[in-house]
């Protein structure tokens, strides 16, 4: 996909001239990353934003936002109407034979239409964005490893730049980590993943395909089997439209709990070919290689900060335990640790602003931690053993409100303060999990590079 706007310039890997400073430094530069060096750049903080590829460049993505990652765009003023982004007016769900549409719901607090935009150039445009805010991009830089004080709190990071991979330091007072599924630099602190959250794996591919490129929405497949077992898929299938000419296929599972990994490509595979052939999807219209990529879900790193380490995005585990979605809660998850951030660097060094920086996951708990409590119970208990085809069963599908509701629940997209009676039901629900500790998380260890 190529960008009018874009110049040669801007494609030109930026490494930096040698050593720098920021009052923040943010490592990685996807969704969760763009979004707070955006935000603390507004804020008028002097935030240095690392990346270790270049743009724009491929990500493994279902390439397709809810309403509530649309809203997210409209914050960061994204220009959602420029070419190369695609209205969506719901979704549809197919469960053996079975079809139902269900539209974008019309509330107060969110859009009434999703999005499709390949992850590709989606980055990018956030980061620009970014930029034009007055953050300072450096790409082709690779952070190696956190800098420390004698009391274990970070205060900078190491990396290699350039293709030469020279070594370089950046030095600043908070670090907010944004780099991926790899959560290197998280690991590198201390920061392990609780072993008890799952992990689920994602494949995609494009597809030429007129017929399904202009579908109004974005299609859901609940009934696929395990390529080994014959099993239900403990995850679903994709179908989204570009818009371009192509679609995103692809499908997201969980570790089956008594039969082990799934095999994505050969169930794929299978998937497809028990579609219409009109459709296109057969490897002589594929338009690029299966990729695939892991999952973080559930929170499954804990603490979100921790001696002047902030996590957000994947890192943190953010992708949600209902859907598998996790660029919408990234770029959320983003704003809400650069207000923290803003707020804390007005204060002193010292008990105040370590007070303000633990704001940041006392926030998000009270964002998410319920919803994400209940569906990581629903992820062990029924969609990580027997895949979303129970849950859309015969009398599911034939209630409107059944559908709704669960739609809402699965998108995380009930009104706050509540529109109807859907929303006042599963405001009602989540009021009644009992709220996470903040505390809770697998053993730390010490970090393993100080200055």
């Amino acid at each position: 996909m190529t960008d009018p706007l874009r110049t040669d310039a801007d494609t030109e890997p930026d490494p930096g001239t040698g050593d720098e400073e920021a009052r923040v430094i943010v490592v990685g530069a996807g969704p969760a990353g763009a979004s707070a060096a955006l935000y603390l750049a507004r804020a008028g903080v002097d935030v240095l934003l690392l990346e270790k590829g270049s743009f724009p460049r491929e990500k493994v993505c279902g390439d397709g936002l809810t309403p509530r990652g649309v809203h997210q765009l409209v914050r960061m003023g994204i220009d959602i109407d420029a070419p190369g982004w695609r209205r969506t007016r719901g979704m549809r769900w197919m469960c053996e034979g079975r079809q139902v549409h269900i539209d974008w719901p019309r509330l107060g607090g969110l859009p009434d239409f999703g999005l499709t935009r390949s992850r590709y150039d989606f980055d990018d445009i956030l980061v620009r964005q970014a930029c034009a805010a007055g953050a300072r991009l450096r790409t082709e830089v690779k952070a190696t490893g956190p800098l420390t004080d004698r009391a274990g709190r970070i205060v900078g990071v190491t990396a290699v730049a350039g293709a030469d991979k020279q070594p370089r330091t950046y030095r600043a007072q908070v670090v907010v980590a944004a780099d991926g599924a790899s959560a290197r630099t998280a690991i590198a602190m201390g920061l392990e993943r609780d072993p008890t959250r799952q992990i689920a794996t994602a494949a995609r591919r494009y597809y030429r395909s007129a017929s399904r490129t202009n579908d109004p929405y974005l299609e859901l497949w609940a009934d696929l089997r395990c390529s080994r077992t014959g099993r239900d898929l403990p995850g679903y299938g994709w179908i989204f439209p570009l818009g371009d000419g192509r679609v995103n296929v692809g499908l997201g599972s969980l570790p089956h709990r008594r039969h082990g990994a799934v095999d994505l490509r050969a169930s794929m595979e299978q998937w497809l070919a028990r579609l219409p052939e009109e459709w296109g999807l057969r490897e002589e219209n594929a338009d690029s290689p299966l990729r695939s990529a892991a999952l973080p879900m559930g929170f499954n790193r804990r603490p979100q900060y921790a001696r002047g380490l902030l996590l957000v995005g994947d890192s943190a585990g953010m992708i949600s335990p209902w859907s598998g979605e996790g660029v919408a809660q990234a770029m959320e998850a983003g704003g809400v640790a650069a207000e923290a951030v803003a707020l804390a660097l007005i204060r002193p060094e010292g008990p105040a602003r370590e007070e303000a920086l633990r704001q940041y996951p006392r926030e998000i708990n009270r964002l998410w931690g319920r919803y994400y409590r209940l569906g990581n119970h629903a992820a062990d208990l029924v969609l990580g053993q027997y895949g979303y085809r129970p849950v859309l069963n015969r009398r599911v599908m034939a209630s409107p409100v059944l559908v709704r509701s669960l739609a809402r629940l699965l998108t995380h997209g009930a009104d706050e303060p509540g529109h109807d009676t859907i929303d006042a039901v599963l405001h009602t629900l989540l009021r009644l999990v009992p709220t996470p500790a903040l505390t809770r998380g697998p053993r730390r260890r010490r970090a393993s590079s100080p200055s």
